[in-house]
């Protein structure tokens, strides 16, 4: 598939990108004795409350448990990647047609995978997808800066209110407020059609997303997110992202078109 060639090139470039800042000590980050990052430090704050800012990792699936990347090498993708509901014991509650639908794009191999062709990914899986994401935390927004295909995603705190009939976009409309420690996002006017994972499991123009960001020490972020989407799913249903902090690096800039090869083999089964 596309999406197993294109991670191939970018571990590649990234690599040989020897004048990327890769590893470049980032300046307030509190260290261990011997200068290595002490991750379980206090979580840092900014303006009163939690400081999210960083570069951040989904926790990557063991080897054994992982079938959508390789175990070779430090690029390995989390359990939400392959299935976002991997870690609810009865799974996701879909719908009949909706089972039925990630059934057939399963056995498909994921042909039909918006992100196989180099679509965005969607909010949820900004989140899970393996390369890395940067956290831009400021008064009155916050942003995501995704490594893959240059992609980014706003959430205003700065007390606005959610378009009351938005334009269904990839990313959707997201607006932010602190609770304590706790940044509550609500998302909605998501496009309809969006992949959360590489099952298929799907997500309609119904859907309204509630995320729970904590960050529970320097080197730990918990996401916790709960889709409500009735038209694909009998009840909301929540998952928690582990994310962790990768320190003294930078963002590739990664494209996966560049060298794209491979769209003529993807025929699934």
């Amino acid at each position: 598939m596309i999406i197993h060639q294109t991670i191939s090139i970018f571990l590649l470039s990234g690599a040989m990108a020897t004048a990327q800042w890769l590893n470049y000590p980032a300046p307030g980050t509190p260290r261990l004795p011997n200068g290595k990052p002490n991750l379980n430090a206090p979580a840092p704050r900014a303006g009163g409350h939690p400081d999210l800012s960083g570069v951040w990792q989904l926790e990557p699936a063991p080897c054994a448990a992982n079938a959508i990347q390789p175990c070779a090498g430090d690029y390995r993708g989390g359990r939400e990647f392959g299935n976002i509901g991997a870690r609810l014991a009865s799974g996701l509650p879909y719908q009949p047609w909706a089972a039925e639908l990630v059934k057939k794009r399963t056995a498909d191999l994921g042909k039909d995978d918006p992100v196989a062709w180099c679509k965005p990914a969607g909010a949820l899986r900004l989140l899970t997808y393996p390369p890395y994401r940067k956290i831009i935390q400021m008064p009155g927004l916050t942003i995501l800066l995704s490594e893959r295909d240059v992609t980014y995603r706003q959430i205003f705190t700065d007390g606005r209110s959610l378009p009351e009939d938005p334009s269904p976009s990839w990313n959707g409309y997201s607006i932010g407020k602190w609770e304590g420690d706790v940044l509550v996002v609500q998302t909605n006017g998501l496009r309809d059609g969006t992949w959360l994972d590489r099952n298929g499991s799907p997500l309609t123009e119904a859907a309204k997303m509630t995320e729970k960001y904590r960050r529970v020490n320097f080197g730990n972020l918990e996401i916790e997110v709960t889709i409500d989407d009735p038209k694909a799913y009998t009840k909301p249903w929540t998952v928690v992202l582990h994310q962790m902090l990768v320190p003294d690096t930078e963002l590739l800039d990664y494209y996966c078109n560049d060298n794209e090869k491979d769209s003529v083999h993807a025929v699934g089964k």
